[in-house]
């Protein structure tokens, strides 16, 4: 036996590298497009049940690693939960979500409040996988949260339509907030205006955590990032361009209104969860439209807390007497036409929802709301044909929404 073949046969090699040492080369077979589009159709297409979890079965990239993916709109996730001051867990929301969204797929994902198919339309959406946050160095969690939305924002998007890709983040804390804006901040150059939903202000000074063995860093916390947000000047703080809450209950400091006007000197409105009994849901529509308008870019928060327990126990830091799904749903689909440039469905903590995955499912419907208002803007974008350069950009447009359905 030749010395070169002992060895081979001695080491277990693989078939192609025992083909190799014997000097016969494999022949890679090139397939056609005809061909890969009939493996597609035979096998492409997976249930609600089957497949590897990622939302709404969307394909997966490892943006944060992989550049030369363009994408319009990332589902991102932040598996991070020790900023918290009750319950952890949301740490395991965005795997939670994403398993949650399974029901949600492209052949049947025609949105019927929205009048749309979201997935099959003019944007590339991607699920990017998480951002890996540490757990044990929170300092260090702010940092890299805060370069990998930096570093997905600045992306170029695939579409004409946007001039920067948009980011949906799975948390996770609500902390999360304030490195997402801070990347917001940078991209657009300007200060942004936030829509909250929550049971919370989160605009709590951090000495309202009262503590002897306070630290700088435990400033940064989930119910204090929106405070730090402004004292970075990432929001407005402007009385003529305030950001607004929307569904508080939340109990206050103290024995006054104190919270509340430390609020007013951020530059917010609140809308009670109570208010929705005395206006309904269009009242709270209108509140939020005629405070926002439809122009400034727009940060949508929305803290799955915002909902009542009944609805959504499976969360950090929950207040009875907050509104259903249908209600939160309802005025989702009322403020679509917000210039919402980045959004966040946080603090679902799996492990304290019922075997029904009730606040999952809400979490992945809230998502889904989101991702419809993005593309159906982008659509309202694509009718402005009134220069040359407009029409310009319909075209281009049009054969990217053509690629992208060649991808589907």
């Amino acid at each position: 036996m030749r010395l070169k073949e002992f060895i081979c046969t001695a080491l277990g090699c693989a078939p192609a590298l025992v083909a190799a040492c014997g000097g016969r080369a494999e022949q890679v077979r090139e397939w056609s497009r005809e061909e890969l589009e009939a493996l597609e159709a035979k096998w492409g297409t997976d249930w609600a049940f089957s497949g590897i979890s990622t939302f709404a079965h969307l394909k997966h990239v490892k943006c944060l690693t992989t550049p030369s993916e363009l994408f319009d709109i990332a589902i991102i996730g932040a598996p991070f939960d020790t900023a918290v001051s009750y319950r952890p867990g949301a740490r395991f929301g965005p795997r939670a979500i994403r398993a949650a969204s399974a029901r949600q797929t492209t052949f049947r994902g025609f949105n019927p409040r929205a009048g749309i198919n979201p997935c099959l339309n003019w944007a590339r959406i991607l699920d990017c996988g998480d951002i890996p946050v540490t757990p044990f160095d929170n300092a260090q969690a702010l940092a890299q949260m805060s370069a990998a939305f930096s570093e997905l924002g600045a992306r170029a998007p695939r579409s004409p339509l946007l001039a920067r890709p948009r980011l949906i983040t799975l948390g996770g804390d609500h902390s999360l907030s304030l490195p997402a804006l801070r990347a917001l901040r940078a991209a657009y150059g300007r200060p942004l205006r936030v829509l909250h939903f929550d049971a919370h202000l989160d605009t709590w000074h951090p000495a309202k955590y009262p503590s002897r063995w306070a630290t700088e860093q435990s400033h940064f916390n989930h119910g204090s990032m929106f405070w730090l947000a402004g004292q970075e000047g990432l929001l407005s703080n402007d009385s003529a361009a305030p950001s607004l809450h929307a569904g508080l209950r939340t109990r206050l400091s103290g024995d006054g209104f104190g919270d509340y006007d430390d609020d007013d000197r951020q530059g917010w409105v609140r809308l009670g969860a109570d208010d929705i009994d005395d206006i309904g849901t269009a009242g709270i529509v209108r509140a939020i439209l005629e405070t926002l308008g439809t122009e400034d870019p727009v940060y949508l928060s929305v803290d799955i807390d915002v909902l009542d327990p009944a609805f959504a126990p499976g969360t950090g830091t929950p207040e009875p007497g907050g509104w259903t799904t249908r209600e939160l749903i309802r005025i989702l689909r009322g403020v679509e036409g917000l210039n919402v440039v980045g959004a966040d469905v946080v603090e679902v903590a799996p492990a304290y929802q019922g075997t029904g995955e009730e606040t999952t499912l809400a979490a992945a419907q809230v998502v889904f709301e989101i991702l419809s208002s993005m593309v159906k803007k982008g659509m309202q974008e694509m009718g402005k044909t009134e220069t040359g350069t407009e029409a310009k950009t319909v075209e281009e447009t049009k054969a990217g929404f053509d690629g992208a359905k060649d991808e589907l």
